[in-house]
């Protein structure tokens, strides 16, 4: 079982993703990113399927809305 970090980059060098990998299937914690470097969407990965609480964020950072997933 390989546990790594894993970032993804937009295209101009900025990231737009970062969070946990087991064997290549997202797990944990994730965060989604704007260009400018804002978050834009976080939550949670449970063998590659989203679980609990994701929260996507406005322009500025600040909260917009918060879905639950079911588990």
């Amino acid at each position: 079982m390989a546990k790594c970090t894993r970032i993804d980059y937009h295209k101009d060098g900025s990231i737009r993703a970062k969070g946990q990998t087991v064997d290549d299937v997202l797990t944990g914690c994730w965060e989604w990113f704007r260009k400018d470097g804002t978050i834009m969407r976080s939550g949670f990965f449970e063998n590659g399927k989203q679980v609990g609480e994701w929260t996507t964020y406005d322009s500025k950072g600040k909260v917009y809305k918060v879905t639950k997933m079911p588990r």
